[in-house]
């Protein structure tokens, strides 16, 4: 599963939810204005930063919509 921490107002996170849908792949969007997802944010990530990916099939957790793009592309299509 591909858990995409994300903010509504990011264009990134926009971009990367929009490849997410055209090429059909399930997520699940945990938004960080809720206390408990941003908690979770900055303990894997250890920064407030979106677009942020948990991969949870690979292990892999990635920052940047053009590299979690890229990943993506590799690993699902």
């Amino acid at each position: 599963m591909i858990n995409l921490y994300y903010l509504t107002t990011c264009p990134y996170c926009k971009r990367v939810i929009d490849f997410l849908n055209e090429k059909n792949l399930e997520y699940k969007l945990l938004d960080i204005n809720e206390e408990e997802n941003f908690n979770k944010l900055l303990k894997i990530g250890k920064k407030r930063q979106v677009p942020f990916i948990v991969d949870t099939n690979t292990g892999m957790v990635m920052y940047e919509s053009a590299d979690i793009i890229k990943f993506l592309t590799k690993e699902y299509l």
